[in-house]
Order: C-alpha cells, then sequence, then structure tokens
C-alpha cells in the first residue's frame, strides 16, 4: 500500500519489495517529524528539533559491515580492510530481512548523493524508522519536486533496526550488519539504530565508484573565499583534529563538513547536510552549530535534555560522547547554495599530535602529501577512550579508512596526481601538543593555527623563509607574522631538547612501521618521502 506523496516512476514494488504495509514516499520535514512523533519514535524539542536516542548503539558497527565477494569485485577491493560476506549468505538475509519487514510500515527517501550532477549518485533509502527518512533526508541531497517523477535508483539501501541477522545463517558477526552487495547494488543495515550507518554506507558506496571515474572521493570539509569558488581549500582530518571548527569560518563560504569529490571540474560536496557532534559545544565558541540544536527539524541524536523545559545537556555524555546533531547545510549561514568550488588550491591536512613533536605548520611537497595522506596520523588523549591512559597513535589511512573499500595506494596516487595537476600547495597542520606531550606541555594555541592557516589560505605564508624539518624532511617557516618564533620550532618549545629528541625518535618510527604495509605498492619517492 502507497499513501500517495510524491510517488517516484519505479516503486519498491518494481524492485520485489512486496508485502509491506503503508509505504510512505518522499515526506517532506514537516510530515517526517510528525509521523515520527505519531509512532513515538521522539520527542518535539525547542524550536521544533526531533530529540531522539539510538539505544544500544550509538556510533558505527565497522566490525560488522561486510562487502559481498563476487568475481565482479574480486581484485579492486581491499580485502584486508573489508571483510567478506558470500553472495549465498546475502541473498539469505536479504529474503529473510524482506519477510521479517511484511505488514510493517516503511519510509522512502529518494535522493542525491553528490552536488555535481556528472558524478552524483541516485540513493533509494528504505527505512523502519520515520526519523531515519528525516536524517537522510537532510544528509542527502534533496532532487526537486519534479525530479522525482523520473527517479530511478541507482543504489538502494534498506534499514530495519527491528531484524536481528543470524551468524550462522548469514556469514556475519553478531545480530549487527551492514552489508554491500556492488553487483547487485544493494545495501542491507540491520539491529542498529544509530542513524551514522546511513550516511557512511553511501560514502562507502561513492568511495568504490568515484574513483573508477578519475575523482577523487575525500573524507574531509571544505570551504571557498567569499565570492571566488576558485579559492578552494579542502581540510583533511580524522575526529578532534578541528576539522568542522577550521572550516567554518566565518570569512569564507563552507562547501561542506564532511564528505567531497574532486573531479577535473573542481570540488564537490556529497552531503547536503551536516552531523555535528554536540559534547560541549557552545554558543559563544560555535554560535551557528549550537543555533540548530534548537531549529524545526534538526534531529538531535543521544542528547541529555530536561523533560520539563527540553533544555538540552551538552556536557552530560552519560548516553554517548558521540552525541550529535544533523541538519540541512542551508541552516548555516555562510554556506554555498551550490555545494560547489574550483579546484582545491590548498589542501590541509589536520593532526592532533600529543606527543608534542610535529611544528603546527609545515609545507608538503606531492610525494609528502601522499606519505601523510596515507598514514592519516592522529593520536587518541587519555580520558578519550576507556583503557586509554596514554597518548595513543592512530593511523587512519586517507583519514578514513572505515570507508575505503579500495586500497589506499589508489585514493593515494589520486590525490598525488591531482595535487601536481591542478598545483594545489599542501600543508600539514598540528593542532595538538606543544612544549611538551600530553599531561607535560599545552595545546596548540588555536589563535596561532587560525593565524598560520589563514597565512597558508591567502597564500602569503608561501613568501616565508623555510627550514627542512630533520625528523619528518618537510618544509616548516622560521617566522610568520603574529606567531611567536619558538613555537614554529617544536625542539625548542621543550626544556630539554635530548628529550624532545627521543620524543621524535620514538615518532618517527611508529610512522614508519605503520607504512610498511605500503612501501610495496608505491612509488620511490614517495618511499623517500618518508626520511627525514
Amino acid at each position: 500500500m502507497t499513501d500517495g506523496r510524491v510517488n517516484p516512476s519505479q516503486r519498491l514494488e518494481d524492485q520485489g519489495i512486496t508485502g509491506l504495509g503503508h509505504v510512505h514516499y518522499n515526506f517532506c520535514e514537516a510530515a517526517l517529524v510528525e509521523a515520527a512523533l505519531k509512532r513515538d519514535e521522539g520527542t518535539l524539542g525547542q524550536g521544533g528539533a526531533l530529540l531522539v536516542t539510538t539505544g544500544k548503539h550509538t556510533g558505527r558497527s565497522p566490525k560488522d559491515k561486510f562487502v559481498v565477494r563476487r568475481p565482479s569485485v574480486e581484485q579492486t577491493i581491499w580485502w584486508d580492510n573489508n571483510r567478506p560476506m558470500a553472495p549465498e549468505a546475502f541473498a539469505r538475509l536479504h529474503a529473510d530481512m524482506l519477510a521479517h519487514m511484511a505488514g510493517r510500515d516503511y519510509f522512502v527517501q529518494d535522493l542525491y548523493a553528490g552536488a555535481d550532477p556528472e558524478h552524483r549518485l541516485d540513493v533509494r533509502v528504505v527505512t523502519e524508522l520515520a526519523w531515519h527518512g528525516l536524517f537522510i533526508r537532510h544528509m542527502l541531497r534533496r532532487p526537486a519536486r519534479a525530479e522525482l517523477d523520473d527517479f530511478i535508483p541507482e543504489f538502494t539501501i534498506i534499514n530495519c533496526p527491528s531484524f536481528r541477522a543470524d551468524p550462522e545463517r548469514h556469514g556475519c558477526r553478531s545480530a549487527t550488519v551492514i552489508a554491500l552487495d556492488f553487483e547487485r547494488k544493494l545495501i542491507l543495515i540491520a539491529n542498529t539504530a544509530y542513524a551514522g550507518e546511513n550516511k557512511k554506507a553511501v560514502f562507502t558506496l561513492l568511495n568504490y565508484i568515484l574513483p573508477g571515474k578519475g575523482v577523487m572521493a575525500m573524507h574531509c570539509s571544505a570551504n571557498h573565499a567569499i565570492g571566488d569558488p576558485d579559492d578552494t581549500a579542502v581540510f583533511f582530518g580524522l575526529s578532534g583534529t578541528g576539522k568542522t571548527t577550521l572550516s567554518a569560518d566565518p570569512s569564507r563560504t563552507l562547501i561542506g563538513d564532511d564528505e567531497h569529490g574532486w573531479s577535473d571540474s573542481g570540488t564537490f560536496n556529497f552531503e547536503g547536510g551536516c552531523y555535528a557532534k554536540t559534547i560541549n559545544l557552545s554558543r559563544e565558541a560555535e554560535p551557528e552549530i549550537y543555533a540548530t540544536t534548537s531549529k524545526f527539524a534538526t534531529v538531535v541524536e543521544n542528547m541529555v535534555f530536561d523533560p520539563e523545559t527540553l533544555a538540552l545537556d551538552f556536557s552530560d555524555c552519560s548516553l554517548t560522547e558521540n552525541m550529535r546533531c544533523a541538519y540541512p547545510l542551508d541552516y548555516i549561514s555562510n554556506a554555498s547554495a551550490t555545494s560547489l568550488g574550483g579546484q582545491p588550491k590548498t589542501v590541509i591536512m589536520l593532526t592532533c599530535d600529543a606527543y608534542g613533536v610535529l611544528p603546527p605548520i609545515a609545507r608538503l611537497t606531492p610525494a609528502q602529501a601522499m606519505y601523510h595522506f596515507l598514514s592519516g596520523f592522529t593520536s587518541k588523549t587519555p580520558g578519550t577512550e576507556v583503557g586509554v591512559t596514554e597518548p595513543t597513535p592512530t593511523f587512519s589511512t586517507c583519514f578514513g579508512a572505515p570507508f575505503m573499500p579500495r586500497r589506499p595506494e589508489v585514493y593515494g596516487a589520486l590525490l598525488q596526481q591531482k595535487i601536481r595537476k591542478t598545483g594545489a600547495t599542501c600543508w600539514l597542520v598540528n593542532t595538538g601538543w606543544t612544549g611538551g606531550a600530553f599531561g607535560t606541555g599545552r595545546r596548540m594555541p588555536i589563535r596561532a593555527t587560525r593565524a598560520l592557516l589563514s597565512a597558508a589560505l591567502d597564500g602569503s605564508l608561501n613568501a616565508a623563509t623555510f627550514r627542512r624539518d630533520p625528523n619528518f624532511g618537510f618544509e616548516v617557516p622560521v617566522a610568520v607574522a603574529g606567531v611567536d618564533e619558538v613555537l614554529l620550532d617544536p625542539r625548542r618549545t621543550w626544556t630539554d631538547g635530548a628529550a624532545y629528541d627521543a620524543q621524535a625518535a620514538r615518532l618517527v618510527a611508529m610512522f614508519c612501521d605503520n607504512f610498511a604495509q605500503y612501501a610495496p605498492f608505491i612509488d620511490a619517492d614517495v618511499k623517500a618521502a618518508a626520511i627525514g
């Protein structure tokens, strides 16, 4: 049964999905909020935000993510990083999920992934929860009403949190499963209500499809100079490095905060919204993101709130430290109307070095950029996770290993080629510690980071005098206006130079040990980039 709301030319019955209850096609935001409240899926918060919780799963389940192993993808999937699932097991999982779904109501959103029409992916998302439909409607790009009349999905996601997988029958690890079949163009998600699985499933698709077309898929934020899309910058970085904060510069236009493509035509956002962390979010530090938490239809996920006033508690992480809000991009005043930019003029790689070794900024050659991109280094600090008692190195290749179906060298080579072709300047920016490691030193001053970043973005930093770093071989400016010169030489910020040297040697060894896995697949110039 359907409800007659903006029905596309291809319905679920045409895809072999039959026997459901009411199928609600392409509800708008207001209708999805209304449906979620009627179904007791959440609470209407201040300003009309929808407050929801996700139960047991408050984050992604990377160990439960699988790729169906077929001859068509056998040679292109990075199997060391992607768990295989047999086609027969996937078929059983699909059939059992459809049987479980029979007679139940579902919500369908037909959306675009990618702001560039030449490279976008038409995605259908079928959700058991109305608020999941609202979430993905924010996160992906919404077709115009007339475009839905001819919408034919290229890939379909079916998300059914109430279904529990059987590891023995379905070839998975637990009752939770995220299974991608690139040949059948189908993704199945079960036994998790964490909405981010929907978003990252689409990102994984694009990370597989676009490199085959010569398009770089990037886990990064992006912005451009106001009125000048040709002055585009991209910001790679893992969680906690400042990716969202530093790219949300009111003096520049925000293209997007998380996922982008780099084609021969330029930069384009994959998404139509933002999924921002809200732990310790403040009105003073990030006023625009803070304001979205009380705007109509923003999905506020796993946040504690006062049951009477509905006021959100941004410091209470008793549900999870991964509390978030999802909202459309146009809730940010300086967001781009097109989500398009030119060829990146500046590439920023953000890291949080808790060892106090890396300088606050360094200029990279294309080979060094590939080296640090493949390394994807940051560090966890005590208190961020249970059991972390000292700084812990984290190497997540391409700044997004969980979403990389292909081998990392594919993405690294693409980035290196595009930097060389466009002449983009690449910088490594450390937002971590100076004057010593975590516990001894202090966090890099945000004012210094912003000053260095501004100089990198406006091009003036290229005119500085540089020294060669003895540990990593990249170039470090010796003086920048508005920045303490001592800060630019990490060794001088330590009271004990010998202790710095020992710590630096330790960090270099960590990089080398991690990078050994890529050595057989890369060029000699990239290997040489590892040597100080």
